[in-house]
């Protein structure tokens, strides 16, 4: 007997994994214990909580982070530790600078069903008609027997001994259901659907639990999304791309990305024979001349803000790509619905 759907899942479309879920009341939890609070009880109740703890005080507090010194001894230097709605701004040399806040279009709700069926629009709008020829299996002299022969009744050729041809089912013939050219595969997405799924996309570009169950590698402290101080722009020089990404710790998604299979299907013969996994997203302004330096990368992807849409921040439809903005072209998000 099916389970009756409770209520909560009647009033949402698509409800998050229990992974998603379960990562995000830990990591409430972890903040209440650090405040000396109770962790038990639910996330709504768990956040209520922590905010009312942290209510008319300032928690952009100071961590000890140990690095090591000119003897190769660790000496303690101090690091901004994020406040709520926060991420760090990293330095071309991979450290934290500051804690700066967030956009409002990464504060909305990840909605799969919406991203999904942004990505299915823009996948469909870009097929291109195909079917076969309007004569196709019908260039034969055929010619019917009728009844009263003791066979079946197809079209047959005139001077081979009756041989079938050109009815669906016999050597040559025509196919019983082509696909056909003028049909219309496009799909139409209203202007605010498209834009409730890029910025549910970008929501989950700032949750560590979608990027990570993306299948995207990165470490622990890092937080997301990954932004970068202005002079990444001007970097030219692929080693320096690969030396930034080598100090922010993500070096293992790309060597992840680096990899090739060879594609299941008829695909290994129409020139798509190989499947790369999707890296990270780089996202720079116009005028950046730091392009070159991020486009030999393996599996790295560089769009600019105006670019950037739910299938470039959620390919295939599964939201929480690992995405890195530069300063400037995340100011550019500021204004969006």
């Amino acid at each position: 007997m099916a389970k009756k759907a409770s209520d909560e899942e009647r009033a949402r479309p698509d409800i998050e994994p229990k992974d998603v879920r379960r990562a995000r009341k830990a990591r409430l939890q972890e903040w209440a214990e650090a405040l000396n609070l109770d962790a038990s009880g639910t996330v709504p109740e768990l956040r209520k909580r922590i905010l009312e703890a942290l209510k008319g005080e300032e928690y952009l507090v100071l961590e000890e982070e140990g690095e090591e010194g000119e003897e190769g001894e660790e000496k303690p230097t101090r690091r901004p530790k994020r406040g709520r709605g926060q991420v760090y701004l990293y330095s071309v040399k991979g450290k934290p600078v500051k804690a700066i806040d967030l956009p409002p279009v990464f504060g909305h709700e990840v909605r799969p069903d919406a991203i999904r069926r942004a990505v299915s629009a823009f996948q469909a709008n870009r097929r291109q008609p195909y079917g076969p020829a309007p004569r196709a299996g019908l260039r034969h002299a055929v010619e019917g027997w009728g009844k009263g022969r003791g066979v079946s009744r197809v079209p047959r050729l005139k001077g081979r001994g009756g041989r079938g041809a050109q009815s669906p089912g016999t050597v040559g013939g025509r196919r019983a259901h082509p696909p056909r050219p003028d049909r219309d595969w496009k799909k139409k997405l209203n202007k605010k659907e498209r834009r409730l799924a890029r910025a549910s996309a970008l929501a989950a570009t700032a949750d560590p639990a979608w990027v990570r169950r993306r299948g995207h590698l990165f470490p622990e402290d890092l937080s997301l999304p990954i932004i970068l101080e202005e002079k990444v722009e001007e970097l030219t020089d692929t080693a320096q791309a690969l030396e930034l990404f080598q100090r922010l710790g993500v070096d293992e998604d790309l060597a992840r990305a680096s990899g090739r299979k060879v594609r299941a299907g008829r695909g290994t013969m129409r020139g798509r024979r190989y499947r790369r996994p999707k890296g990270p997203l780089v996202v720079l302004t116009r005028e950046a001349v730091g392009r070159r330096a991020f486009a030999n990368l393996p599996g790295v992807e560089i769009q600019e803000p105006q670019g950037i849409n739910a299938e470039v921040l959620a390919p295939g439809g599964m939201p929480g790509r690992l995405t890195l903005f530069s300063k400037n072209a995340l100011d550019e998000l500021g204004d969006w619905p």
